[in-house]
């Protein structure tokens, strides 16, 4: 397993966010993590991603227990993330945002900056190759001069998408990629990910939309209230009755994760 994650917990105040969770992605997967607005789905990513710190459980990344290590320290080990609402930078180009991913993998500091060093040369030459490379991978090639803020919905998707690549992860964990898109940039999406997995990465997404989430997961785990209540193949969950109560019978008002 890439990544297994054994009796997660995670608490606000009185509130039990996520409660007790097992979850294991092997490598090479898409792992999608579905459930009812304000089950704890969002949580989840941020406990993993070292966002928040567990209230109880472990997170075992690559045989390594990185329960405790902040957010930059998982990222140097290969764990990238986007999130629900993206977060770009707006006033710059698509490239410049891409090479932000990038420089987690240097070593430049603010010395080789001021003095224009050799280190920061070959830094600078490295990180443009990566972003133009991932930019080509994710077909961001054509706008990589353009502003972020004029470039449209779909297209911003994929920039938060290709700085996270820009970072060599193994696991990419996307907050749902398709929200805001509509059904045709929503297929390219899903082509995006599947392209993801046959270059060896592990994917693992939480998304609101079924028919991408059944079409592309190959395994599922679904929370409801901070808990897990079932998880398998896409044709397993959608035949389980306690799935479908939940959905069912969720609450239009609750708040999103």
């Amino acid at each position: 397993m890439l990544l297994t994650v054994s009796n997660l917990s995670k608490n606000f105040g009185g509130l039990m966010a996520i409660s007790e969770v097992d979850f294991a992605v092997k490598k090479g997967q898409i792992a999608a993590i579905i459930g009812p607005n304000g089950s704890g789905k969002t949580t989840f990513f941020n406990v993993v991603s070292g966002i928040y710190k567990p209230l109880s459980g472990k997170i075992i990344f690559n045989g390594e227990d990185i329960t405790n290590l902040p957010v930059h320290e998982r990222a140097r080990r290969g764990i990238a993330r986007t999130f629900q609402t993206t977060t770009l930078f707006s006033n710059a180009t698509v490239l410049d945002n891409v090479i932000v991913g990038y420089r987690l993998r240097t070593k430049t500091g603010l010395w080789d900056v001021l003095a224009r060093t050799a280190r920061f040369h070959q830094d600078e030459k490295k990180s443009r190759q990566k972003a133009w490379e991932v930019l080509e991978f994710t077909g961001l090639d054509k706008l990589a001069h353009q502003q972020v803020e004029n470039i449209p919905q779909e297209a911003k998707k994929r920039v938060a998408i290709a700085m996270a690549l820009a970072t060599d992860p193994q696991l990419i964990m996307l907050d749902e990629p398709a929200a805001g898109i509509n059904f045709d940039e929503t297929a390219g999406i899903i082509e995006l990910i599947r392209k993801m997995q046959k270059q060896g990465l592990t994917v693992c997404l939480i998304e609101h939309k079924m028919q991408m989430v059944m079409n592309l997961a190959d395994y599922i785990m679904v929370l409801n209230q901070g808990i897990k209540i079932a998880e398998g193949t896409p044709e397993e969950v959608a035949n389980n009755q306690v799935v479908i109560e939940a959905y069912l019978g969720s609450d239009d008002d609750a708040e999103n994760d």
